[in-house]
Formats: structure tokens, sequence, C-alpha cells
């Protein structure tokens, strides 16, 4: 199932023989130059769950920036780009200037959190595959730009899907693994459980959905579980192994995929290579570790052109050293990169990072790099939801982004506020560290004008 959410606000450029000034206000901020069809965007641009004010000071959702004019700028404007990845969009403007791919889980809403850098959704096209809507924990990839530091980005597409769908097995909770068609699975302290209390509470043998990153080949790591989807057709993601062109087949995990009578969509059979993440789709559960694929998908596309920014999360492999280790098949250099949550000696394989940096001949040369979980040892989680709250029946029971919260609990902080201004409407920031049979449990709870 996809849904798809067209742009709400374009504003057209104009190009003339020469050099033409585009002259525009978002957010109060300049615009720049660009062929038409451009989308200006310039300093002071609005990022937040509602729409951006499209003139005057640039207030609307949590505006950075209130200065008023017009201005002139000096970059392009921001239109899809040219470039062969799919990468985004060109440079424009002053602000959120470079060309960006994000690629994670999403860690909120309002517009879109992923891997703790928010983007404006506002002119996005956002496809959702195997589920009604985006939610908290699901994997995703993001298309548009952000500032030179990663603290703020404009999306212009959002594509998100799950990556397994089938019979769970090999359950062990006090290792917090199992197995779903052939791919070993792991879970951690920011593994969100959409109908369910925890691995507990999942059966063997019972047909669930998960979204995750790859790791080592036939590995994930779950963000969401679902133990009651509503589609049923059998799903695998991992990275190609043992290709047989020959014969059309190659593995995934434990599981023999057979591709010869596949439809292709993102790749095609000659792009096929070991190491290659791909998503395989049957409408048969596997007979055996023998599975028939009737569609093959390219995964997330990562981009590989110099200059590119790229947010990756995901688990560590092939670790020589912090220059030299890979994140979702991607090559990382660490070696100048600011590293949060953890000492950079914590640094191996199996370890959960977000990386955030920039493209230089096919390596990732990393900015800054977040640790999120340490085998063993484990690491922090955190969630947000950003907006108006809805359908409010008490403190432990309403929604915010469509997501159920609850911030009952005595721990609960309430910042510019207590517990009895949630109302319908209200404005607040939510954050909670887990989600628990479908519930984000607030720790922190702070009311917005």
């Amino acid at each position: 199932m996809s849904t798809t959410k067209t742009p709400r606000r374009l504003m057209l450029g104009l190009f003339c023989v020469g050099l033409v000034a585009l002259l525009m206000s978002c957010g109060g901020g300049g615009g720049g130059s660009g062929p038409a069809a451009n989308l200006g965007l310039g300093a002071g641009t609005a990022i937040g769950g509602d729409s951006p004010s499209g003139t005057g000071t640039g207030s609307g959702g949590d505006a950075t920036g209130t200065g008023t004019g017009t201005g002139t700028g000096t970059g392009t404007g921001d239109t899809a780009s040219s470039n062969p990845d799919g990468s985004g969009v060109g440079s424009g403007g002053t602000g959120v200037t470079a060309d960006a791919a994000g690629i994670g889980a999403a860690d909120g809403l309002g517009s879109i959190i992923l891997n703790g850098l928010r983007y404006n959704t506002d002119t996005a096209a956002i496809t959702v595959e195997d589920a009604t809507e985006l939610q908290i924990g699901m994997s995703a990839r993001v298309a548009g730009k952000v500032d030179p530091d990663f603290t703020r980005g404009v999306a212009t597409q959002v594509v998100s899907g799950a990556e397994l769908r089938g019979a769970v097995s090999r359950i062990d909770v006090g290792a917090g693994s199992f197995v779903v068609m052939g791919i070993s699975v792991t879970i951690d302290s920011a593994t969100v459980w959409a109908d369910a209390s925890g691995l507990a509470s999942v059966a063997d043998g019972r047909l669930i959905q998960v979204w995750g990153l790859p790791g080592a080949p036939g590995t994930l790591r779950a963000t969401r579980v679902q133990i009651t989807p509503t589609l049923i057709a059998p799903l695998v993601t991992g990275a190609i192994q043992n290709l047989d062109a020959t014969n059309q087949t190659f593995t995934l995990g434990q599981l023999t995929v057979s591709y010869g009578g596949a439809s292709f969509a993102g790749i095609n059979a000659s792009s096929l290579a070991n190491g290659v993440i791909v998503r395989a789709r049957g409408t048969t559960a596997p007979a055996g570790s023998a599975f028939t694929a009737t569609g093959v998908e390219g995964w997330y596309a990562i981009p590989v052109s110099n200059g590119i920014a790229v947010q990756l999360a995901g688990v560590i492999t092939d670790f020589a050293s912090g220059g030299t280790f890979k994140v979702l098949g991607t090559p990382v250099d660490a070696t100048d990169a600011q590293i949060t949550g953890g000492p950079a000696k914590s640094l191996g394989n199996g370890v959960k990072v977000e990386v955030d940096g920039f493209m230089s001949g096919g390596v990732l040369v990393a900015k800054k790099l977040r640790i999120r979980n340490v085998p063993g040892t484990g690491g922090p989680a955190s969630f947000t939801l950003i907006g108006a709250i809805g359908g409010y029946q008490s403190a432990a029971h309403f929604r915010v982004q469509g997501q159920p919260v609850d911030a009952s609990g005595p721990g609960t902080v309430f910042e510019n506020g207590t517990a009895a201004n949630l109302a319908n409407g209200q404005r607040v920031t939510i954050v909670g560290d887990r989600v628990v049979d479908g519930v984000l449990i607030a720790q922190r709870v702070t009311f917005t004008p």
C-alpha cells in the first residue's frame, strides 16, 4: 500500500537569457537565481510541523530567523537535481543549501525527524509501502537539503517500506534475537513495538512485519516490529550473496532466492551484485530455504557523488579503525568526526551509529558520529513528536501527529505548563525513550506557542 503527499506550495522561478535575480521571501530569507521551476529556499526558512509562512517575518513551525524583506540571493534555486543517484535538490540560497540524502529510522514526527535531524516536509512527496502512514521506528530515506552543520533540513522526497514480513522462528528473548525469512534479527532499546510489549509477547511461528537496518550479510537490526500486519505477502531484505546469474538465484541470509520470473524496481537484473542490498517480494512463503521472488526492488539508494551530504544510521561492519569501516555497506572515515554518545574506543563491529558527513571518492567523510548502541552495553533511545494534541481523553491517552502518547507517568517532566494544560489543539513537543504497544511513553512534555 502506498500514500503520496503532493507539494502544498510551489514557487516558480524566472529564467531569462543572462543573469536574473530571483526575489522571494520564505521565512524572511533571501532567494537565489536559478532555472525555471526552482523552489527558492533562503536563510530564515521555517522548519516545523505547521506550514512555514511564505511572506513576512518567517514565523511558522519553529521558524529559524525572523528578518523581514525579500532580499536577493546568490545561489541557485532548490529544485530536483540531475544527480543520477537521486540524491536530492540543487544548491540554493543560504542556510539549507547542501544536497542531501538521509537513510535510517524515523525517530520523530512533525515534520519528520530522521537520525536526530528534523526535515520540513511541507513540499515533500511522501511514499509509504507496507503501511498506511509513516510512523515512529519505520525505516526511511529522505532526499532534500540540509544546512552544513546537519541541524535542519528541507525534504523533497520521503520513501519508506518494511524490510521483513514472514513467520518468526528461533526466538531468544534473553539474547534479544529472532529469525524471519532466513534473516537473523536483533533488537535494542530503540526498537519500537507497534502492538506488543516486547519480544516476550511474540509467539514462534507467528506472521510478523519488521522495519530495520541491514548489518552484516544475513542480519538486521529491528527498528519497529508489528506482530499483526495487515499484509501477508512475504518480504525479505538483505545484502546479496552467492549471486548466480546463470541460474538467476542469490542468497539473502539463509534463504535462496530465485528471481528468474521477478519484476524489477529501482534496480535491474544486470545491476545485481554481491553486497547490494535489495528487497525481494513474493506471493507464497518459502519452501524450506527456497523462495521464489515475484519482485526485486533496490533498497534505499545511497548517493556516491562528491559533495553530497549523507546521513546514515546503521550497524558498523568491516571495522578496521575509526577511519575505515562501513555502515549500510558504505565506506566511512570518522577520523576527524565529532563523536558523541560514547568514547571513540567503543567503535567496532555491531555498534549502532548515526553518521553525518559528505561523500568524497565513494567514502562518507564523517563530520558527526553518534554512538547509539554498543553490544552488551546498550545505548540511548529517544523519540520526538512535535505538533498539536488531538484525541485527548486523559494524560495517559492522547495523540500527537497521530501517535498515541502516555504522559501520566510519575517521572514525566512538564515545561511551560502542567498536566492540567493538556488539551486538544495545544501545541507540544513530546520526548520519550520507548514505544510499547504502540504508545510513546513521554519523559518530557514542553508546551509551545
